[in-house]
């Protein structure tokens, strides 16, 4: 159960708690702890309905026994760190089929059950949304906001010139102030035949600040079903 005094700190009181009586204050402190929990609950379904996620996996739930080269141990030290509060980019490369997008979904959602604002999208939808947007440059600073951000598939669609570019400032406005996640079955080296050269440069030096990246290999799970 969660302190008293922290408790306190949610809510605006008409009187100081140290004003109480023990039957007082133990009775505020179970009714504001089952207060907060029903707004964090409330406010992570909000989050979880915002996100783009649209089947929530998570890692207990991967088979890593399928693909023995899937690299557990480097996914879970990430895990571990800090990467919502202090940003850190994940790049997970691998062919289609190995779990990149169950594992960054997984990431996406830790960090909104710990109440942060987490967006999933392909690059697909990235470029739809461009393509309708009414405003370009607030559509930027939306995504470029977001705590967490995942762009899956970047390697199945080539976006416009104009879409790359703004693709580019998603990137390079949340360095070091949000987390961006990005599965892709490219090889950085290969990035240009997505983006032009010198824009795949530009991204990937912006996700290498803090990144890190890591390559997936196997069968793909697909082929259990």
């Amino acid at each position: 159960m969660i302190p008293l005094s922290e408790l306190c700190k949610h809510f605006r009181l008409l009187t100081a708690p140290e004003g109480l009586s023990k039957q007082e204050s133990e009775f505020l402190h179970r009714f504001l702890n089952e207060e907060y929990q029903k707004r964090e609950q409330r406010k992570i379904q909000h989050l979880m309905r915002m996100s783009g996620i649209k089947r929530i996996k998570l890692l207990i739930d991967f088979d890593w026994k399928f693909n023995p080269k899937v690299p557990r141990d480097k996914i879970m030290e990430y895990m571990n760190t800090d990467w919502i509060k202090r940003p850190g980019n994940l790049i997970l490369i691998g062919p289609a089929g190995v779990g990149k997008t169950h594992i960054a979904t997984a990431f996406c959602h830790d960090a909104l059950s710990k109440g942060h604002q987490t967006m999933f999208l392909s690059l697909f939808d990235l470029t739809a949304k461009m393509s309708k947007a009414k405003n370009l440059y607030n559509l930027i600073e939306y995504y470029g906001k977001i705590p967490v951000l995942c762009l899956d598939e970047l390697g199945y669609v080539i976006p416009s010139k104009e879409q790359a570019d703004c693709i580019f400032q998603i990137i390079s406005r949340r360095a070091e102030v949000g987390t961006t996640i990005v599965t892709t079955n490219l090889i950085p080296s290969q990035w240009g035949k997505v983006f032009d050269t010198v824009t795949a440069s530009a991204i990937l030096d912006r996700l290498s600040m803090n990144g890190k990246f890591i390559t997936l290999e196997g069968k793909s799970y697909r082929s259990k079903q």
